[in-house]
């Protein structure tokens, strides 16, 4: 079989993902594998026609593609994104059509399920057949049961396009909204007690509806808004991957484009953000991820801490829970407080005026009170896994991160609550006799549990 791999590393041939690929060549002799470092040569691809169509042309007669990527920030990485927006953009959609695909991720398992999805739904969108998803850690294979898993998923594979088998399209096709959206009077604006308010966008000429509820909220806001156009912003080209901004969080592009200090002096200064964006197949543009990639050179430091986010989003984003997650947990990870998602869905232009002045209004309300949203699973969840790694096999390249975790109580590791593990092993003790264990599971547990809290609340004036 002619398994045709895009390889969706800025590393190339470096990259971690592709040495899952040559052990899959090695493990399964009889198949021929051509590779397209996608993202690393994504300049090239897009500037010249003649490798772009090369690659094309390399798929034709393709019996499998295979997607295969490291995770940069929830997602593909910008590189790898914009290519996709190629593939419409030159209108190659029906190479792609009725061939046999799967997805292969290497990652510490960040929210790898999020860029799975994306490729899944893009692979729907080309009306692929899709054949399953391997998220795989950077290095399970260096473990021998790692292996036998990952080789049962390849035969796997291979098993299932020699045998014609069917598969059923999982994610719907997106439903364009033709809706033109005109903003009417404007009304009382609010009061951002002196804090700048930031707007960040990626406006590209067409875009009225954007370009229409970005100055609607600038509006909504007394002393109106700074508002900044990410194409304006010189950004040489996206992350690299190289985790040179690992020991001190300087990147490997600092001094030679606008990126870094722009995102230091006006990002990281501003009390009040809003990303506003326009969607692009299953995600914004490739633009708007050049963006968050490239803010990696803060590697995990919580950059949003305290900040209150908003977003204007032009597009069928309720069609895209994935890409409405995304959005959620990236504002917890980075520990801001997300004050509402505003889109022009609703075809009512008065309608989302309101929804645009309300947005204002918990924008400037919380900036005023501090108040800052608890995070759910998605910024516990991946904070732990954070906290984790940075503390062991992650802490030499991430020298930076691990200084800024032991200085802001970031290794809050549960063991370390000596009273809970000694009442722990006391009241473990007496339920390995039988009748505690039935007074204590019986009677007591319940009650106990919530002890301390009607106790809060009993003494509370």
């Amino acid at each position: 079989m002619k398994i045709v791999v895009l390889n969706g590393s800025p590393k190339g041939n470096l990259s971690s993902t592709l040495q899952y690929v040559r052990f899959m060549e090695k493990k399964l002799p009889g198949n021929s594998f051509l590779v397209f470092n996608i993202a690393h040569d994504i300049r090239k691809i897009e500037t010249d026609e003649t490798i772009f169509r090369g690659i094309i042309d390399g798929m034709k007669d393709a019996d499998c593609i295979l997607w295969a990527f490291p995770l940069y920030y929830f997602l593909v990485a910008a590189q790898y994104k914009r290519f996709i927006e190629l593939l419409w953009e030159r209108g190659v959609e029906e190479v792609f059509k009725n061939k046999y695909t799967a997805a292969l991720s290497t990652s510490i398992h960040l929210f790898d399920h999020m860029a799975h999805n994306y490729i899944h739904a893009i692979c729907d969108d080309l009306e692929m057949k899709f054949l399953g998803s391997y998220s795989a850690d950077t290095f399970d294979l260096l473990k021998e049961p790692e292996q036998k898993r990952f080789l049962q998923f390849s035969k796997h594979l291979l098993e299932g396009i020699k045998n014609g088998v069917s598969t059923a399209r999982e994610f719907p096709s997106l439903q364009p909204n033709e809706f033109q959206y005109e903003p009417g009077d404007q009304g009382q604006p609010v009061d951002p007690g002196g804090r700048q308010v930031l707007i960040l966008s990626d406006c590209e000429s067409g875009q009225t509806n954007l370009v229409h509820m970005i100055e609607k909220l600038k509006n909504s806001f007394v002393g109106g808004a700074k508002v900044v156009n990410l194409y304006n912003i010189t950004i040489k080209g996206g992350c690299l991957g190289c985790i040179r901004c690992g020991y001190d969080n300087t990147c490997v592009y600092e001094g030679k484009d606008e990126f870094t200090t722009f995102f230091r002096e006006t990002v990281e200064k501003a009390p009040i953000i809003i990303f506003a964006g326009t969607i692009r197949d299953r995600y914004l543009s490739s633009r708007w991820k050049l963006f968050f990639d490239r803010s990696f050179f803060c590697n995990h430091i919580p950059y949003l801490m305290g900040k209150q986010i908003g977003f204007l989003i032009s597009g069928p984003l309720s069609q895209i829970p994935n890409l409405s997650q995304i959005f959620e947990g990236y504002v917890e990870v980075k520990k801001g407080s997300l004050a509402g998602i505003v889109t022009d869905e609703c075809r009512n232009s008065s309608q989302i005026d309101t929804f645009i002045e309300g947005l204002a209004q918990r924008l400037a309300q919380y900036a005023d009170s501090g108040y800052v949203k608890p995070s759910t699973f998605l910024g516990v969840g991946c904070n732990k896994i954070f906290r984790d790694n940075i503390y062991g096999r992650l802490r030499f390249p991430f020298q930076a991160d691990h200084a800024y975790y032991r200085k802001s109580g970031a290794y809050d590791f549960p063991q370390k609550d000596f009273k809970a593990r000694v009442i722990s092993a006391f009241l473990i003790f007496l339920t390995k006799i039988p009748a505690m264990r039935k007074e204590i599971y019986n009677k007591k547990i319940m009650e106990e549990m919530v002890k301390p809290l009607r106790k809060l609340v009993d003494k509370t004036p």
